[in-house]
Protein backbone atom coordinates (compact mmCIF):
# COMPACT_ATOMS: atom_id res chain seq x y z
CA UNK A 1 0.00 0.00 0.00
CA UNK A 2 0.85 3.45 -0.77
CA UNK A 3 1.95 5.79 2.33
CA UNK A 4 2.57 9.14 3.37
CA UNK A 5 4.92 10.10 5.57
CA UNK A 6 4.55 13.57 5.96
CA UNK A 7 0.61 13.63 4.83
CA UNK A 8 -0.15 17.19 6.52
CA UNK A 9 2.10 18.70 3.66
CA UNK A 10 -1.19 17.66 1.37
CA UNK A 11 -2.84 20.70 2.64
CA UNK A 12 -0.61 22.85 0.60
CA UNK A 13 -2.81 21.73 -3.18
CA UNK A 14 -5.07 24.64 -2.62
CA UNK A 15 -2.39 27.36 -2.60
CA UNK A 16 -2.00 28.56 -5.78
CA UNK A 17 -6.63 28.48 -6.09
CA UNK A 18 -6.37 30.54 -2.96
CA UNK A 19 -4.21 32.97 -4.22
CA UNK A 20 -5.49 33.97 -7.34
CA UNK A 21 -8.58 34.28 -5.34
CA UNK A 22 -7.05 36.78 -3.11
CA UNK A 23 -4.15 38.68 -4.72
CA UNK A 24 -5.46 41.44 -7.31
CA UNK A 25 -5.37 40.50 -11.34
CA UNK A 26 -2.47 41.52 -13.03
CA UNK A 27 -3.46 45.22 -14.57
CA UNK A 28 -2.66 45.41 -18.81
CA UNK A 29 -2.02 48.71 -20.35
CA UNK A 30 -0.79 46.97 -23.51
CA UNK A 31 -4.68 48.06 -25.31
CA UNK A 32 -5.40 51.41 -26.04
CA UNK A 33 -8.90 52.79 -24.51
CA UNK A 34 -10.17 53.04 -27.98
CA UNK A 35 -9.13 50.88 -30.83
CA UNK A 36 -10.59 50.89 -34.38
CA UNK A 37 -11.25 47.42 -36.01
CA UNK A 38 -9.40 47.00 -39.06
CA UNK A 39 -9.59 44.02 -41.47
CA UNK A 40 -6.46 42.53 -40.21
CA UNK A 41 -8.34 42.47 -36.83
CA UNK A 42 -10.36 39.66 -38.03
CA UNK A 43 -7.85 37.91 -39.60
CA UNK A 44 -6.46 37.72 -36.69
CA UNK A 45 -8.81 36.13 -34.61
CA UNK A 46 -8.01 32.35 -35.40
CA UNK A 47 -4.77 33.37 -33.52
CA UNK A 48 -5.99 34.85 -30.55
CA UNK A 49 -8.35 31.68 -30.22
CA UNK A 50 -5.10 29.19 -30.64
CA UNK A 51 -3.25 31.60 -27.95
CA UNK A 52 -6.25 31.10 -25.52
CA UNK A 53 -6.32 27.52 -25.80
CA UNK A 54 -2.16 27.53 -25.45
CA UNK A 55 -2.30 29.37 -22.07
CA UNK A 56 -5.09 26.96 -20.58
CA UNK A 57 -3.12 24.27 -21.37
CA UNK A 58 0.10 26.64 -19.93
CA UNK A 59 -1.88 26.63 -16.83
CA UNK A 60 -3.09 23.03 -16.32
CA UNK A 61 0.76 21.82 -16.66
CA UNK A 62 1.82 24.04 -13.87
CA UNK A 63 -0.82 23.37 -11.53
CA UNK A 64 -0.35 19.51 -12.58
CA UNK A 65 3.43 20.22 -11.67
CA UNK A 66 2.09 21.67 -8.11
CA UNK A 67 0.15 19.20 -7.34
CA UNK A 68 3.46 16.20 -8.43
CA UNK A 69 5.54 18.46 -6.42
CA UNK A 70 3.72 19.04 -3.34
CA UNK A 71 2.82 14.93 -3.27
CA UNK A 72 6.69 14.35 -3.81
CA UNK A 73 7.31 16.29 -0.66
CA UNK A 74 4.72 14.65 1.08
CA UNK A 75 7.28 11.32 1.09
CA UNK A 76 5.03 8.94 -0.85
CA UNK A 77 6.07 5.32 0.11
CA UNK A 78 5.18 1.65 -0.46
CA UNK A 79 4.97 -0.20 2.27
CA UNK A 80 5.40 -4.10 1.97
CA UNK A 81 4.10 -6.93 3.88
CA UNK A 82 4.52 -6.90 7.30
CA UNK A 83 7.65 -8.59 8.85
CA UNK A 84 7.98 -9.82 12.37
CA UNK A 85 10.82 -9.08 14.14
CA UNK A 86 12.58 -11.23 17.08
CA UNK A 87 11.77 -10.01 20.86
CA UNK A 88 14.42 -9.42 22.98
CA UNK A 89 13.09 -11.34 25.91
CA UNK A 90 15.40 -12.86 28.27
CA UNK A 91 19.17 -14.34 28.52
CA UNK A 92 18.60 -17.62 29.11
CA UNK A 93 21.74 -20.32 29.57
CA UNK A 94 21.10 -24.07 30.02
CA UNK A 95 23.89 -26.08 31.93
CA UNK A 96 23.44 -29.75 31.21
CA UNK A 97 25.71 -32.26 32.85
CA UNK A 98 27.20 -34.81 30.38
CA UNK A 99 29.18 -36.78 33.42
CA UNK A 100 28.91 -40.66 33.59
CA UNK A 101 25.82 -41.14 35.20
CA UNK A 102 23.64 -39.63 32.95
CA UNK A 103 24.19 -42.55 30.50
CA UNK A 104 22.23 -44.89 33.63
CA UNK A 105 18.64 -45.60 31.65
CA UNK A 106 15.83 -44.90 34.48
CA UNK A 107 13.66 -42.88 32.08
CA UNK A 108 10.70 -44.02 29.95
CA UNK A 109 9.69 -42.03 26.80
CA UNK A 110 7.10 -43.15 24.56
CA UNK A 111 6.99 -46.66 26.16
CA UNK A 112 11.22 -46.80 25.65
CA UNK A 113 13.56 -47.10 28.39
CA UNK A 114 16.02 -44.72 28.21
CA UNK A 115 18.88 -42.56 29.98
CA UNK A 116 18.77 -39.60 31.47
CA UNK A 117 20.50 -37.25 28.88
CA UNK A 118 17.98 -38.36 25.87
CA UNK A 119 15.41 -37.58 28.58
CA UNK A 120 16.58 -34.20 28.96
CA UNK A 121 16.94 -33.36 25.05
CA UNK A 122 13.84 -34.83 24.59
CA UNK A 123 11.65 -32.62 27.20
CA UNK A 124 14.40 -29.21 26.90
CA UNK A 125 14.40 -29.28 22.94
CA UNK A 126 10.56 -29.03 23.86
CA UNK A 127 11.53 -26.36 26.19
CA UNK A 128 13.68 -24.12 23.63
CA UNK A 129 10.82 -24.37 20.66
CA UNK A 130 8.65 -22.23 22.99
CA UNK A 131 11.41 -19.51 24.34
CA UNK A 132 10.38 -17.13 21.20
CA UNK A 133 11.81 -13.81 22.02
CA UNK A 134 14.65 -15.17 24.38
CA UNK A 135 18.43 -15.35 23.62
CA UNK A 136 19.30 -18.73 24.60
CA UNK A 137 23.03 -19.96 25.49
CA UNK A 138 24.32 -23.96 26.19
CA UNK A 139 26.91 -24.93 28.88
CA UNK A 140 27.40 -28.64 28.66
CA UNK A 141 29.59 -29.66 31.73
CA UNK A 142 31.48 -32.53 33.18
CA UNK A 143 35.08 -32.61 34.70
CA UNK A 144 34.87 -29.20 32.67
CA UNK A 145 32.52 -26.88 31.75
CA UNK A 146 32.36 -25.90 27.99
CA UNK A 147 30.36 -23.09 26.39
CA UNK A 148 28.42 -25.00 23.15
CA UNK A 149 26.47 -22.34 22.41
CA UNK A 150 26.65 -18.35 22.44
CA UNK A 151 23.96 -16.75 23.21
CA UNK A 152 21.78 -16.20 20.25
CA UNK A 153 17.82 -15.92 19.04
CA UNK A 154 18.73 -19.10 17.03
CA UNK A 155 16.70 -21.40 19.19
CA UNK A 156 16.45 -24.45 16.15
CA UNK A 157 21.20 -24.45 16.22
CA UNK A 158 20.79 -24.25 20.57
CA UNK A 159 18.46 -27.44 20.25
CA UNK A 160 20.36 -29.26 17.60
CA UNK A 161 23.75 -29.12 19.21
CA UNK A 162 22.16 -30.42 22.38
CA UNK A 163 20.96 -33.42 20.36
CA UNK A 164 24.33 -33.69 19.26
CA UNK A 165 25.65 -33.98 22.86
CA UNK A 166 27.42 -36.90 23.70
CA UNK A 167 27.85 -38.18 27.72
CA UNK A 168 31.51 -37.79 28.41
CA UNK A 169 31.96 -35.19 26.12
CA UNK A 170 33.24 -33.36 28.71
CA UNK A 171 34.58 -35.58 30.77
CA UNK A 172 33.65 -38.68 33.39
CA UNK A 173 33.19 -36.28 36.65
CA UNK A 174 30.92 -33.25 37.29
CA UNK A 175 31.81 -29.34 37.58
CA UNK A 176 29.02 -27.98 38.95
CA UNK A 177 30.64 -24.90 40.29
CA UNK A 178 32.63 -24.39 37.22
CA UNK A 179 29.73 -24.78 34.89
CA UNK A 180 27.76 -21.79 37.47
CA UNK A 181 30.85 -19.88 37.26
CA UNK A 182 31.20 -19.74 32.99
CA UNK A 183 27.50 -19.20 33.24
CA UNK A 184 28.40 -16.40 35.37
CA UNK A 185 31.11 -14.76 32.84
CA UNK A 186 28.91 -14.78 29.57
CA UNK A 187 25.67 -13.53 31.27
CA UNK A 188 27.18 -10.72 33.07
CA UNK A 189 27.40 -7.84 30.62
CA UNK A 190 23.86 -8.47 29.95
CA UNK A 191 20.35 -7.00 31.41
CA UNK A 192 20.14 -8.09 35.14
CA UNK A 193 16.53 -8.63 35.08
CA UNK A 194 16.72 -10.61 32.45
CA UNK A 195 19.48 -13.29 33.15
CA UNK A 196 18.82 -16.59 34.34
CA UNK A 197 20.33 -20.14 34.25
CA UNK A 198 18.61 -23.69 34.07
CA UNK A 199 21.03 -26.34 35.29
CA UNK A 200 20.22 -29.85 35.11
CA UNK A 201 22.35 -32.79 37.50
CA UNK A 202 22.47 -35.87 38.25
CA UNK A 203 24.97 -35.99 41.17
CA UNK A 204 27.15 -33.87 43.22
CA UNK A 205 30.17 -31.63 42.29
CA UNK A 206 33.35 -34.11 42.07
CA UNK A 207 35.58 -31.50 40.04
CA UNK A 208 36.49 -28.89 38.95
CA UNK A 209 38.15 -25.50 40.12
CA UNK A 210 34.56 -23.68 42.13
CA UNK A 211 33.07 -24.48 44.68
CA UNK A 212 29.34 -24.61 43.84
CA UNK A 213 28.28 -22.48 46.86
CA UNK A 214 30.76 -19.79 46.25
CA UNK A 215 29.95 -19.68 42.52
CA UNK A 216 26.38 -18.83 43.31
CA UNK A 217 27.10 -16.22 45.90
CA UNK A 218 28.65 -14.94 42.79
CA UNK A 219 25.54 -15.33 40.88
CA UNK A 220 23.67 -13.55 43.68
CA UNK A 221 26.08 -10.40 43.57
CA UNK A 222 25.61 -10.14 39.56
CA UNK A 223 21.62 -11.08 39.87
CA UNK A 224 21.87 -14.01 38.06
CA UNK A 225 18.63 -15.91 38.73
CA UNK A 226 19.41 -20.31 38.86
CA UNK A 227 16.76 -22.45 38.74
CA UNK A 228 18.39 -26.60 39.50
CA UNK A 229 16.67 -29.32 38.75
CA UNK A 230 17.86 -32.84 40.03
CA UNK A 231 17.21 -35.76 37.39
CA UNK A 232 17.29 -39.11 38.24
CA UNK A 233 14.97 -42.06 39.15
CA UNK A 234 14.51 -43.30 43.22
CA UNK A 235 14.51 -46.66 43.05
CA UNK A 236 15.14 -49.12 39.33
CA UNK A 237 15.27 -53.10 39.40
CA UNK A 238 18.67 -54.03 38.51
CA UNK A 239 19.24 -57.49 37.52
CA UNK A 240 22.43 -59.55 38.59
CA UNK A 241 23.87 -63.05 39.27
CA UNK A 242 21.96 -63.18 42.46
CA UNK A 243 18.28 -62.46 40.86
CA UNK A 244 16.71 -59.15 41.02
CA UNK A 245 17.30 -56.50 43.23
CA UNK A 246 15.68 -53.04 43.61
CA UNK A 247 18.57 -50.04 44.18
CA UNK A 248 18.67 -46.51 44.29
CA UNK A 249 20.50 -44.36 41.35
CA UNK A 250 19.78 -41.51 42.37
CA UNK A 251 22.40 -42.12 46.16
CA UNK A 252 24.71 -39.87 44.75
CA UNK A 253 22.83 -36.61 43.64
CA UNK A 254 23.52 -33.91 46.34
CA UNK A 255 20.35 -32.12 46.46
CA UNK A 256 21.40 -30.11 49.55
CA UNK A 257 23.64 -27.99 47.14
CA UNK A 258 21.26 -28.22 44.77
CA UNK A 259 18.50 -26.31 47.16
CA UNK A 260 21.20 -24.10 48.13
CA UNK A 261 22.37 -22.66 44.87
CA UNK A 262 18.71 -21.99 44.03
CA UNK A 263 17.81 -20.25 47.11
CA UNK A 264 21.16 -18.17 46.88
CA UNK A 265 20.30 -16.51 43.71
CA UNK A 266 16.34 -16.30 44.30
CA UNK A 267 15.55 -19.09 42.19
CA UNK A 268 14.02 -22.81 42.93
CA UNK A 269 15.24 -26.40 43.06
CA UNK A 270 13.17 -29.43 40.80
CA UNK A 271 13.42 -32.80 41.26
CA UNK A 272 12.64 -35.08 38.29
CA UNK A 273 12.56 -38.69 39.31
CA UNK A 274 10.66 -39.61 35.96
CA UNK A 275 10.01 -37.63 32.37
CA UNK A 276 6.54 -36.70 33.27
CA UNK A 277 8.22 -34.48 35.94
CA UNK A 278 10.91 -33.24 34.19
CA UNK A 279 7.71 -32.53 31.14
CA UNK A 280 6.28 -30.66 34.29
CA UNK A 281 9.06 -28.91 35.76
CA UNK A 282 9.91 -27.35 32.01
CA UNK A 283 6.29 -26.25 31.88
CA UNK A 284 6.35 -25.00 35.48
CA UNK A 285 9.90 -22.84 34.07
CA UNK A 286 7.62 -21.30 31.54
CA UNK A 287 5.21 -20.00 33.81
CA UNK A 288 8.04 -18.69 36.15
CA UNK A 289 10.04 -17.12 33.71
CA UNK A 290 7.61 -16.43 30.78
CA UNK A 291 7.83 -15.31 27.37
CA UNK A 292 7.70 -12.23 25.81
CA UNK A 293 4.22 -11.63 24.58
CA UNK A 294 4.75 -8.37 22.75
CA UNK A 295 5.54 -8.37 19.02
CA UNK A 296 7.41 -6.19 16.86
CA UNK A 297 6.29 -5.72 13.02
CA UNK A 298 8.43 -4.40 10.73
CA UNK A 299 7.15 -2.75 7.26
CA UNK A 300 9.78 -2.73 4.70
CA UNK A 301 9.21 0.84 3.41
CA UNK A 302 10.32 1.71 -0.22
CA UNK A 303 10.56 5.54 -1.19
CA UNK A 304 8.27 6.79 -4.51
CA UNK A 305 9.14 10.75 -4.22
CA UNK A 306 11.29 10.78 -6.69
CA UNK A 307 8.72 9.69 -9.29
CA UNK A 308 6.70 13.07 -8.99
CA UNK A 309 9.49 15.25 -8.20
CA UNK A 310 10.98 13.68 -11.66
CA UNK A 311 7.70 14.77 -13.41
CA UNK A 312 7.27 17.77 -12.06
CA UNK A 313 10.64 18.95 -12.87
CA UNK A 314 10.08 17.83 -16.55
CA UNK A 315 7.05 19.40 -16.88
CA UNK A 316 8.65 23.11 -15.16
CA UNK A 317 11.80 22.47 -17.87
CA UNK A 318 9.04 21.92 -20.83
CA UNK A 319 6.96 25.18 -19.44
CA UNK A 320 10.43 27.17 -19.08
CA UNK A 321 11.02 25.71 -22.89
CA UNK A 322 7.72 27.33 -24.19
CA UNK A 323 7.90 30.69 -22.07
CA UNK A 324 11.32 31.02 -24.13
CA UNK A 325 10.29 29.74 -27.41
CA UNK A 326 6.74 32.16 -27.16
CA UNK A 327 4.44 29.02 -26.86
CA UNK A 328 2.20 30.73 -23.74
CA UNK A 329 0.46 32.59 -26.40
CA UNK A 330 0.91 35.74 -24.84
Amino acid sequence: MIHFQWPWLLLLLPVPLLLRRLMPPASSTRDAALRVPFIEDFSSTVSAHAGLITRKVTLWLALLAWILLIIAVARPQWLGDPVELPVSGRDLMLAVDLSGSMEVEDFDLNGNTVNRLQATQYVAGAFIDRRVGDRLGLILFGRQAYLQTPLTFDRKTVKTLLSEAVIGLAGKETAIGDAIGLAVKRLRDKSQNSRVLILLTDGANTAGEVDPVRAADLAAEEGLKIYTIGIGADEMMVRSFFGTRKVNPSVDLDEKTLKAIAEKTGGRYFRARDTDELEKIYQLLDELEPVEQEKHVFRPASALYYWPLGTAMVIAALLLLGRQLGWSGG
